[in-house]
């Protein structure tokens, strides 16, 4: 949490975070499907994650303290991670706890899953949903899959859209109506690059470096 606030005092747009579901259904915030003193996030209560890692927020204090921002709820959900759920419980969780909270949230739910961000728009189309993609997937034919799908953003690896390829991927995005976030960049002359490609914004450690590239290249 402390981390989401020095990104607001940094300069950031907003923030990204990871969510997993526990035992008893609560979106809790957490990169990983494990944690150390506790095993598998889904095996185990809210109430128990709390009491080990009080550090962990739930997704909903984390929204409450990022209100104002963008929030990139990414949904961890693929086949061989520990809490894998092919009946995507997460993604509906996630669109569950928006309409609770009457949509006042700035959102935008991702995956490397499609399946989990085809759950969020099938639940609701009007929730923006994107694709991220690995380093050696094609982020050209990914978003075209993407768009194919209704989905309105790809966040491809910085690795795979170096050289030509970081234009290639603007200009079709564009074509598709679509935007690219790219991610994790934190050198200055990387952001200034994908800038000027036309690359719509970057997924970074270090927003203030961010910002300063941003305006040495205005």
């Amino acid at each position: 949490m402390a981390a989401f606030v020095e990104a607001r005092n940094l300069g950031a747009d907003g923030v990204e975070l990871d969510v997993h579901r526990s035992a008893d259904g609560v979106l809790v915030v957490h990169h990983d499907a494990t944690a150390a003193g506790v095993g598998v996030l889904a095996e185990h209560s809210a109430a128990e994650i709390r009491r080990v890692l009080p550090s962990v927020p739930t997704l909903d204090e984390a929204l409450d303290a990022c209100a104002g921002l963008l929030v990139n709820v990414e949904v961890k959900n693929l086949p061989g991670d520990a809490d894998y759920d092919p009946d995507e419980h997460a993604a509906t969780a996630v669109v569950e706890l928006l309409h609770s909270r009457q949509r006042r949230d700035d959102v935008l739910v991702s995956a490397f899953s499609l399946a989990s961000i085809d759950r969020v728009r099938g639940l609701d189309a009007t929730i923006p949903t994107a694709f991220l993609t690995l380093v050696g997937f094609d982020p050209l034919e990914g978003a075209a899959v993407a768009a194919g799908r209704g989905h309105a953003t790809i966040h491809p690896d910085v690795r795979s859209i170096v050289g030509p390829v970081a234009a290639a991927l603007a200009d079709r995005a564009a074509r598709l109506g679509m935007t690219v976030n790219a991610w994790t960049v934190n050198l200055p002359e990387e952001i200034r690059r994908l800038a000027a490609a036309g690359i719509d914004g970057v997924i970074t450690d270090v927003p203030d470096v961010a910002r300063a590239a941003l305006a040495d290249s205005s």
